[in-house]
Parts: structure tokens; C-alpha cells; sequence
């Protein structure tokens, strides 16, 4: 019998892992349950039973509505699903078995503290401390001998951010980058290794001038003082990297 396609699991398990994510973006912010708190629908509050929660499928069978009340259901359910999902599909045409489901850990994460960044304007602790644990240990596993620079380069990250944001504040008077930022950019040297961080900090800031374009020629006002959350940009940048930073460098 021919053994699964390496490619598969992830796949499979991808939906399921959105779902999460999703609890975790909606709950993190607020400091609730993640583990212990059960679902429920936001509408009437009523519990959530195996049936509601299957992904992908519940949301497409339940018609957008709860059925329980009858309320409309949101689309962010079945979008972090499918995000998960296609993160997933995109790592396992792009790397290697032994690295594919370190590389969708990886994606996974910083799409929730993408999302998170884009709701609330928080880079949680409790998701951007263990990114940088994780990236260290992926080092120690993949290229031992490298554990040094990635160390060096995770340090790098967090203090040239914080040396950024205490400049901007003692020039401008008021916040330009959170600290969230600066640990987001310290757990990324973790998995990239100091080559790669000023690529991405320089792919980062492209991709945040070009969020404000896009916002400005959307009709949205943007000035010096306008706020512009930076992990989406950086997780982005670290995520092309990740998968394609070999051929910048190699």
C-alpha cells in the first residue's frame, strides 16, 4: 500500500487549525478563554455542538445563518478557514516534506497576528514569544551551526525596532512603532537568520507604502499621524522570505 502523499495531513488538518485560529483572534484581544471557552453563537449565545463546527462545511451547509436564531453568521469564520487552507496548499508546493509543517506552524502564526494587527492594532505576547522560541528551535533542528546568527539576528530585530520607536518618540512626540513590532521583527530574525532581516524590513515597509496608497486611492484619508498597523507587512515579508529568501541569497 502507497503511503499518503506527504502533502496531504496538512492539507486535511488545515481547516480545523483555521477554526482555531480563528478563536484565537477573536479572543486573545479580549483576554478570554481560548481553550477552556466553549463556542457560541454571538447572536442569542447559544452553545455550539459538533454539527456547527465542522469547517468549511458547517458555514457552507448552515447557509450564513444560526441555527438556533436564525442570525446572520459572518464571513470571518470561513475566511480564516480558508486562509489556513491555502497557506497549507501554497507551503506544499513550495518546500520540502521535512519542512512542510514547520513552515505551515510558521504561516499559521503570523497570519493570526496578522489578522490580530488588522482588527485591534495588537501584537499579543502570548503569540509572538513562542514564534521566537519556535524559530530558534527550527534552527537548532535544521541548521544547528546557524543557532548562533539566528540568536544574534532575533536580538537584532527586537533592539533595532525599539531603537526606531524610541527615536520616532523623542522626535515626533507620539508612538510610530509598537513594541509589538519590535518582538514580531525579533522572533522573524529567529527564523530567518541575520541575511535575511533587513530584506525584510526594507520588503515590510514597501509593502506598508503601498497599504497606504491603496488606503489613499480607496478614498481613505492618510497623513503623517495616520495609523497604519505594521505586523500585517511584516508578516508578509518574513512568509515570502521564508519560502523564497534562499534564492536572494544563495
Amino acid at each position: 500500500m502507497n503511503p499518503l502523499p506527504y502533502w496531504l495531513p496538512p492539507l486535511v488538518v488545515a481547516p480545523f487549525i483555521g477554526s482555531f485560529l480563528g478563536v484565537l483572534i477573536q479572543r486573545l484581544p479580549e483576554s478570554r478563554a481560548v481553550v477552556l471557552g466553549r463556542s457560541t453563537c454571538d447572536h442569542c449565545g447559544h452553545r455550539l455542538g459538533v454539527a456547527d463546527l465542522v469547517p468549511i462545511v458547517s458555514f457552507v451547509l448552515s447557509r450564513r445563518k444560526c441555527r438556533y436564531c436564525g442570525a446572520r453568521i459572518g464571513v470571518f469564520p470561513l475566511a480564516i478557514e480558508l486562509a489556513a487552507l491555502a497557506l497549507a496548499a501554497w507551503a506544499s508546493i513550495t518546500v520540502e516534506d521535512g519542512d512542510l509543517w514547520m513552515t505551515c506552524l510558521f504561516g499559521w502564526t503570523l497570519l493570526t497576528l496578522a489578522w490580530i494587527d488588522l482588527r485591534t492594532m495588537m501584537l499579543p505576547d502570548v503569540l509572538t514569544l513562542p514564534l521566537l522560541a519556535a524559530g530558534l528551535a527550527a534552527t537548532e533542528l535544521i541548521d544547528p551551526d546557524s543557532f548562533a546568527s539566528h540568536g544574534i539576528a532575533a536580538a537584532v530585530g527586537y533592539f533595532s525596532l525599539l531603537a526606531v520607536a524610541w527615536s520616532y518618540r523623542r522626535l515626533r512626540g507620539r508612538d510610530g512603532i509598537g513594541l509589538g513590532d519590535a518582538k514580531l521583527l525579533g522572533a522573524i530574525g529567529a527564523w530567518l537568520g541575520l541575511a535575511l532581516l533587513p530584506i525584510t524590513l526594507l520588503l515590510a515597509a514597501c509593502l506598508g507604502l503601498l497599504a497606504a496608497g491603496c488606503a489613499a486611492l480607496a478614498g481613505r484619508r492618510v497623513a503623517a499621524a495616520t495609523a497604519i498597523p505594521f505586523g500585517p507587512c511584516l508578516a508578509l515579508a518574513a512568509w515570502l522570505l521564508w519560502l523564497y529568501g534562499d534564492r536572494l541569497i544563495g
